[in-house]
């Protein structure tokens, strides 16, 4: 149940900033639908919406680059393939109207992006390992599927990796490539995108290799595009790729912990992003329960890791920072609530604020802007 107070000010935000940022925040659950929030970056205020959007299991959200259009990733496991959903978003109110919905063509999808153009969506099918590929129409809808990218292979945990698993869908930022992180084969797939075909193509070279027995989950590329942050799941790591730009190939230059040194428990790490200065990478633990904050070397791109702070839960599995790059949303899946962080500009570290905001099941946080 969400907390019966309707507006929370967490009053952290220095006097000059002014300016008018009003957004709608939507939560992705384990449950049955979306959640959304009124964010108002001025102060900072959060305003419960309730449940917008009725989805099984929507544990990823994507906007296309207007935001007018909300899909999710309804990630359903078993004999069935799981679906990608789509919703006409209000922005003036938050409300979400249902457009369609296309089977993902495999199972559990648990990530989703629309390229920079809006024409095309893809998603990851992490039980069944494929890439499906879909138009987006000019109402938003989706098409037909009009390609599926598969993948064959294992690697040594034979518990985990006995085939494979892709994990997240993300496109660089000139629209040319796809780089998709496969847990069962320790691989970083990488593809090339014709969005007004809706089609993706492999690269040369089509994937980057990770360590043995890691599990590659998430990516995330700097803004000049000159590097590739990749976490792992099955070991407390992330690695760092230099990127070539112009052929999309990765390199690994580092191998580094998100846990810290003598630290013998399970750590199962999730999420990865960049903050917006581009100076500071943060990891979700989840079975450890923390954050581990990175700042960047921009000379070489290496990261020193600065911060492991606890967040008070049991399972942080999304984070995602807010449009003005003040704070860290955490979602923590198992104790239904997300709690949010200050982020000290200068030296990326975070702080707690004390405030928590019960949803079902929290996974991921998507942010739109609002309209007045």
């Amino acid at each position: 149940m969400l907390l019966p107070v309707l507006l929370v000010f967490l009053t952290f935000m220095s006097p000059s900033e002014t300016s008018h940022k009003d957004y709608f925040v939507y939560a992705g659950t384990y449950g049955k639908g979306i959640y959304a929030y009124r964010f108002d970056a001025n102060g900072i205020k959060l305003e419960p919406l309730g449940l917008v959007g009725e989805v099984v299991n929507p544990s990823f959200l994507a906007t296309d680059p207007s935001f007018r259009y909300l899909y999710a990733a309804s990630e359903v496991a078993g004999k069935g393939d799981g679906a990608i959903a789509g919703f006409a978003i209000n922005r003036k109110t938050g409300a979400l109207t249902f457009l369609n919905s296309r089977s993902s063509a495999g199972t559990s999808p648990c990530h989703l992006a629309v390229d920079h153009t809006g024409k095309m969506l893809i998603a990851a099918n992490y039980g069944s390992g494929s890439v499906p590929v879909f138009p987006v129409e000019s109402d938003g809808k989706l098409g037909e599927l009009s390609g599926l990218m598969k993948a064959s292979g294992a690697s040594v945990d034979k518990s985990r990796q006995e085939g494979p698993h892709a994990h997240e869908t993300v496109i660089s930022a000139d629209n040319r490539f796809a780089y998709v992180p496969d847990l069962g084969l320790d691989r970083i797939r990488i593809y090339r995108l014709e969005p007004g075909a809706a089609k993706l193509t492999p690269n040369n070279p089509p994937f980057a290799k990770t360590e043995p027995g890691s599990g590659p989950r998430h990516i995330a590329l700097s803004a000049d595009g000159k590097f590739a942050y990749v976490v792992h799941e099955l070991k407390p790591t992330v690695s760092v790729f230099s990127r070539d730009t112009s052929t999309g190939s990765l390199t690994r230059i580092q191998i580094i912990s998100t846990v810290p040194e003598g630290f013998t428990g399970k750590s199962d790490p999730a999420e990865i992003l960049i903050d917006h200065s581009g100076n500071f990478v943060y990891a979700s633990n989840r079975t450890s329960g923390t954050i581990a904050v990175f700042s960047i070397d921009h000379a070489d791109g290496k990261l020193k890791r600065i911060q492991v702070i606890a967040t008070g839960g049991t399972m942080p599995r999304g984070v995602a920072i807010d449009p003005t790059g003040q704070v860290l949303f955490v979602g923590d899946q198992k104790t239904n609530r997300f709690v949010i962080f200050r982020i000290d500009p200068r030296s990326g570290e975070l702080s707690l604020t004390g405030q928590t905001f019960e949803v079902p099941s929290p996974v991921a946080f998507q942010f739109v802007p609002a309209e007045p």
